[in-house]
């Protein structure tokens, strides 16, 4: 499939990696409940051990069911190659940990989802790694915080959780100014509304339970990598241009080409920090792929209903959806996400925080949980849930000030929900 790219998006979420099984002749990607793979003679278990051949070993590095997805997604994506995990946030640490090391730092949006700012701003320290965090709307900041120690720029292409559309060609033309990657986290947008990799991007990162498996079922992540980055360039990369060690000097870009990335994602990656995706949630995830077009299509009709009406209501101070011809970022989506901007966004009520709390707790359709790309609508208030850990600096950076509730518009029908919207608005204004 990777070689057929005339095939259009609709055809590539069906059938992209997927053929029919050897052994039996199942259409649908079985599901390879398995912790091992029987190997040919003691010649091919050497080789595979090797990184000599490409096959299956254990399922913690590869499993076939998995594999599947990875090429799906890295087909939709425009990349080389992809490894899948067991989260976003693991996904996450994925593609940094072959970029950095101790006393080295990535430059960071200050719109991005509080759970990342958190892993950024203390988890990672423990690696002996830093973030500097940046208004990514201010290129000359961005260009300001790179110094020598810098590895990577890392942002959303549609933030969390105020659905702020990000300018992924100028980020992607300082990066490569710099002769670093940037990484773009497209779990918001999902490749039918954004491809990073077309604009610049060098490693694409998903949150795969959110918009890619879509219905709440579960949890995953993923690493997509262009491909078009030399990493033997400069010095600044050398898990991925030096001699590995456990692998007896062998150089993941000599040997792996523009799969380099790709390979030590699973050869060293997976192999030791065991973030391993489970072949169920990778069934659940193709079969929502499956439908990702049509999904995409409803969430932004239905959020542009819902914006639409929002901002037109007395009771609410302000709507960010960027699919408003009101929003700053709206010549943005109409140049870079022609599709649509999304479904999710913040909006604020006119009586602060109080008001905010009233309306969550008195909506009848939507769903109160911590999670967005669902089929059902869901509401959040980010302040105190899933921006909780950060300052009221960092929350106000962030899009997620107390007055704040964020919403992830679903597929239901328009109209229900904005009746229900209007309802919880009556009882949080009263």
């Amino acid at each position: 499939m990777a070689d057929t790219p005339h095939y259009g998006f609709d055809t590539l979420q069906i059938h992209a990696g997927a053929r029919p099984d050897p052994a039996t002749g199942a259409r649908q990607t079985p599901i390879y409940q398995t912790t091992a793979y029987v190997f040919r003679d003691a010649e091919h278990a050497a080789a595979l051990f090797n990184l000599q051949e490409v096959g299956f070993i254990y399922s913690r590095l590869t499993n076939p069911t998995v594999s599947v997805l990875q090429e799906r997604i890295a087909t939709l994506e425009g990349g080389q190659g992809a490894v899948c995990c067991s989260s976003g946030h693991a996904a996450q640490i994925m593609a940094l940990f072959p970029l950095m090391a101790p006393g080295r730092n990535v430059v960071a949006s200050t719109r991005l989802y509080g759970g990342t700012v958190q892993q950024l701003t203390n988890t990672i320290r423990k690696f002996g790694w830093s973030a500097r965090f940046v208004d990514t709307e201010d290129l000359d900041a961005v260009r300001a915080a790179i110094d020598d120690d810098t590895r990577a720029i890392f942002c959303e292409s549609i933030a969390n959780p105020g659905g702020y559309v990000t300018d992924i060609p100028a980020l992607a033309e300082i990066a490569q100014a710099a002769g670093i990657p940037l990484i773009v986290d497209n779990t918001s947008a999902s490749p039918y509304l954004c491809r990073p990799i077309e604009m610049g991007a060098t490693l694409v990162v998903h949150s795969m339970t959110k918009y890619l498996t879509g219905n709440g079922t579960v949890t995953g992540g993923v690493v997509v990598d262009s491909g078009r980055f030399d990493w033997s360039a400069s010095d600044k990369f050398p898990s991925l241009s030096q001699p590995e060690p456990a692998y007896h000097g062998l150089k993941f870009h000599e040997t792996f080409g523009p799969l380099a990335f790709t390979f030590h994602g699973i050869a060293i990656g997976l192999r030791d920090l065991g973030m391993t995706l489970n072949p169920q949630a990778a069934h659940y995830t193709l079969l929502g792929i499956e439908t990702l077009s049509l999904r995409m299509q409803r969430h932004v009709e239905n959020a542009v209903k819902v914006a639409s009406w929002l901002e037109k209501d007395p009771r609410i101070a302000q709507v960010t959806y960027a699919g408003l011809p009101s929003s700053p970022y709206y010549q943005r989506v109409q140049r870079l996400y022609p599709r649509g901007a999304g479904a999710l966004f913040t909006f604020s009520v006119k009586g602060g925080y109080d008001a905010c709390v009233k309306l969550v707790d008195s909506l009848e359709l939507f769903s109160h949980v911590a999670n967005l790309g669902d089929t059902r609508s869901l509401i959040i208030h980010p302040a105190s849930t899933t921006h909780r850990q950060l300052t009221p600096e960092q929350q106000e950076r962030a899009g997620a000030a107390p007055d704040v509730v964020r919403v992830s518009i679903g597929l239901e029908d328009a109209d229900d929900l904005i009746a229900d919207l209007d309802q919880a608005l009556a009882k949080a204004t009263a």
